[in-house]
């Protein structure tokens, strides 16, 4: 079973106040959304559920274990996993070898032959074995969002974050993208995605979590959170609250149904 609690977790930078007191909770393999205006404290959440950030305040508790303050490498190995916004891939490596680092680094003792055949495994599943041997450098930027999530899935996490895995993505890699977390979804696994593509968010997401300047504004399913007057003016600002469906739907999406 899944457990994540967020427990009114605050975080600052000097004078700026980046988190608020934010809390939920994840139980089981939810697949969630997690947007907000540019500002609203996504990634600072996102440092500080992987470990990047300590806390200023509050406490994040994973399956009955409290992580927060915990460097990131121990937190990858409880079973949180992420994704950057701009690929950290290791350029001078294959796509293959990049894929093997993270397995390695689980099991110390182990052997790259050891997981030669579940890399593949995962290239294949990825569409992109035919580029075992080719330097990360030498991929596209959708191809090497793909070899991230390729590690993601070397290091097996219970719950996947995902910061923007659609961002300058060619449409036919984004259906990958679609496949990848519908497949692993049904692996069990749980999502967190953050993403300004609001279509893909309205799509895939069953929860969404909204931010807006550190505070959590709203938690529900995304059909009901989309019209909360809240959320639209976080959106949209107060001036602009009446400008009706056809603005909201710019900013937020269509509803599944009329997708």
């Amino acid at each position: 079973m899944i457990e994540l609690d967020v427990r009114k977790v605050y975080k600052s930078f000097g004078g700026l106040q980046a988190l608020n007191g934010v809390s939920f909770q994840i139980r089981g393999p939810e697949l969630i959304g997690l947007i907000g205006p540019n500002g609203a404290g996504k990634t600072t959440l996102t440092n500080v559920l992987d470990g990047v950030y300590k806390p200023t305040g509050g406490q994040v508790w994973f399956n009955g274990e409290r992580i927060d303050g915990l460097p990131p490498y121990e937190i990858a190995r409880h079973g949180i996993g992420r994704t950057f916004q701009v690929t950290r891939a290791f350029r001078r490596m294959t796509a293959l070898e990049n894929l093997l680092v993270p397995a390695m680094a689980l099991h110390p003792t182990a052997r790259k032959r050891d997981f030669n055949e579940r890399a593949m495994e995962v290239l294949e599943f990825l569409t992109i074995e035919h580029l075992a041997k080719d330097y990360a450098r030498s991929l596209s930027g959708g191809q090497q969002k793909l070899l991230e999530l390729g590690r993601l899935l070397m290091l097996d996490p219970d719950i996947i974050i995902l910061d923007e895995p659609f961002a300058g993505v060619h449409p036919k890699l984004m259906e990958t993208i679609y496949e990848y977390i519908a497949e692993v979804h049904k692996q069990g696994k749980a999502f967190i995605i953050i993403s300004h593509d609001m279509d893909s968010i309205f799509t895939l997401s069953k929860r969404l979590l909204v931010l807006n300047f550190g505070d959590l504004i709203a938690d529900g399913d995304p059909s009901e959170v989309k019209h909360d007057p809240v959320v639209i003016e976080a959106y949209l600002g107060e001036e602009e609250e009446e400008a009706g469906p056809a603005m909201v739907e710019t900013y937020l999406g269509k509803d599944k149904k009329d997708a």
